[in-house]
């Protein structure tokens, strides 16, 4: 057996066991929602509800089961709607949850059915003399990446290049949206060389980490620091690995000698790049999802120890570096971190997790009742899927799922970093095609994926977001719009489904658009120039270029031109011109799901 099949087969084991099972907080009483409501569209039933105090989120339950997909690990939603496609007759419920063992009372039971018909209407109004808040931009703060000793590999993958490809994507989310820092896994992994013990004496190398961090610096970027994986020679059972390159998830077999590693690494970051670097800069995270037996085998509590001697070994350096966890797989562990950290006293500046395939949850209730309102929370992985080779997020559906998550997301979440930038990745096996569910937002290649269009679109919206009015069937239709200084407006609209049944498309949800602009520039009557570029099964879309091409495993070295002059974010229709007539401007259009839309008006100047 090979060692990717290895990895993988291990994974599969060992991926849904936990760790062990953390001492339970205290659990806040909940209330039942209440005003559960179903409204019967095309297609769909859209479920609303009031919200409850303390919940972190809601369960939806369609005939008393939970509403879940196959490869989301966490069910639960964050806000008080839920979009229900692809289903008959159903009797719903809801309820709230506050930690991810705290359910509270299901509401009363709501019958509903979806309509037959055709494409629906969906009107959306847009206000662009009504800004409402500075536009958020969660995906700014951070990006995913795999191990950062991968960029100096030599190796190539399909014909390309892995470390100068890497390199190279990180530089193009750095340049295109913004990206500030980037996570990875493994900077205290063997591969690097940090940690040997010579005659019973630890010994420090350092120069592996400093050639990777200089990489990063070199981008604009910042690195988080994910302490982690264990090195051989410090790890209690050097035998524990995961993924193909053997990174250990073993505890410490001394966790003095843990603390004096974290700490040398931090003092000779500070030496390197600066003290004051590191505090507006940089961040520690401390391990990666270890609520899971496939990432840590150590007890509940020698995480717990593992963090507050972590945390106390980055503060030791400088108090106002910043430190956080636990980097929980779905939600796990969070509430117990922090009733750990209250008893412990151990500094906690930023609340890490981690969900695949819903939008993130809302801890803001829980960190108030531990007295830290105002505690940052990071999503450090997010993304369509957990599951490796899953083909899910390479086509629109991916597109549609990103700006859903982002937006709801906006102006609670400090961070949500996509998991990860680019396709070259080796967890369990390097990708053995071009499309083959990777987790990047570019191919090997560095092709844009329909994801990676969806955050390019979203990073052209202005600063100043704008109020939205969506009526009529809207379903899984969301628009989000925003206005720059120069009077440019853009109007970002998706049409989307959490339901992967439905990834390829539903005709039944495909939606008739009217989109009306007002308050442009006060009364003025001018003309704009209306741009409308599409992303959607045909546009957008390099999966299909290449299935237009042939497909295949790889392409060969004539193909790859050919699909970089076809990898393009389209228009739907060529840019035209428009009067708007007493500030307002309309514009009609059709919109499949998933398929996801960017009208912007940009004003002529004379």
């Amino acid at each position: 057996m090979s060692t990717a099949d290895a990895a993988r087969r291990d994974w599969q084991d060992r991926i849904h066991q936990a760790s062990g099972e953390a001492v339970p907080a205290a659990e806040p009483t909940l209330q039942a929602p209440a005003g559960l409501r179903a409204v019967s569209g095309v297609g769909h039933v859209t479920l609303t509800w009031e919200p409850v105090p303390e919940a972190i989120g809601y369960l939806v339950h369609r005939d008393g089961v939970p509403v879940s997909q196959p490869d989301v690990d966490v069910p639960a939603v964050p806000e008080c709607r839920y979009v229900d496609t692809g289903h008959g007759a159903a009797s719903y419920t809801v309820a709230a949850i506050a930690t991810m063992e705290t359910v509270g009372p299901a509401s009363d039971a709501v019958p509903a059915a979806p309509l037959d018909g055709g494409p629906a209407a969906v009107t959306v109004r847009v206000d662009a003399a009504a800004v409402a808040r500075d536009l958020p931009r969660p995906w700014r703060y951070m990006i995913g990446s795999e191990h950062l000793s991968y960029l100096l590999s030599k190796d190539e993958t399909g014909g390309r290049p892995i470390g100068a490809e890497l390199t190279e994507a990180l530089r193009t989310v750095r340049e295109e949206f913004g990206v500030e820092t980037v996570r990875a896994h493994a900077i205290l992994g063997d591969d690097l060389g940090v940690y040997k013990e010579v005659d019973g004496q630890a010994v420090y190398d350092f120069a592996k980490v400093d050639e990777v961090y200089d990489t990063i610096m070199a981008l604009g970027l910042r690195p988080i620091v994910e302490l982690g994986y264990m090195p051989r020679d410090l790890a209690a059972d050097p035998s524990r690995t995961v993924f193909g390159y053997e990174a250990i998830i073993s505890p410490p077999k001394d966790f003095e000698a843990w603390s004096d590693l974290v700490r040398a690494l931090v003092e000779h970051l500070a030496e390197r790049y600066g003290i004051h670097e590191l505090i507006d800069n940089w961040a520690f995270e401390v391990w990666n999802e270890p609520n899971l037996a496939v990432f840590w085998t150590g007890t509940p509590e020698e995480y717990f120890l593992l963090y507050d001697v972590s945390a106390a070994a980055v503060k030791n350096v400088h108090p106002a570096l910043r430190v956080g966890g636990p980097a929980s797989a779905a939600n796990g562990w969070v509430e117990e971190l922090l009733a750990h950290v209250d008893e412990s006293g151990a500094e906690l500046d930023f609340l890490s997790t981690h969900t695949y395939g819903n939008a993130p949850l809302d801890w803001r209730p829980a960190l108030a009742r531990h007295g830290r309102p105002d505690t940052p929370v990071w999503w450090t992985e997010w993304g369509p899927t957990p599951t490796h080779f899953h083909g899910i997020g390479d086509g629109p559906f991916g597109a549609a799922f990103l700006l859903h998550g982002m937006k709801s997301a906006a102006g609670r979440l400090a961070a949500v970093s996509h998991w990860v930038a680019s396709d070259h990745f080796e967890e369990l096996g390097r990708p053995p095609r071009l499309f083959h569910g990777g987790f990047g937002l570019l191919t090997v290649g560095n092709l844009r994926k329909p994801r990676f269009h969806a955050l390019t679109l979203a990073a052209r919206l202005g600063d100043a977001e704008l109020a939205t009015v969506v009526e009529g069937d809207a379903g899984g239709v969301e628009v989000w719009a925003a206005r720059h200084e120069d009077g440019r407006v853009g109007v970002l609209a998706w049409n989307g489904t959490l339901n992967q049944a439905q990834a390829d498309g539903a005709p039944e949800l495909s939606r008739a658009v009217s989109l009306t602009v007002a308050g442009l520039v006060g009364d003025y009557d001018g003309d704009y120039t209306v741009t409308h570029h599409r992303i959607d099964g045909e546009h957008s879309n390099i999966e299909a270029g290449w299935r237009s091409m042939g497909g295949g495993d790889w392409p060969a070295d004539g193909q790859w031109d050919k699909l970089r002059s076809v990898n393009t974010l389209d228009e739907l229709t060529p840019a035209a011109v428009l009067t708007a007539a007493d500030g307002t401007v309309t514009v009609a259009f059709d919109l499949p799901m998933p398929g996801v839309s960017f009208v912007e008006l940009t004003p002529i100047r004379r």
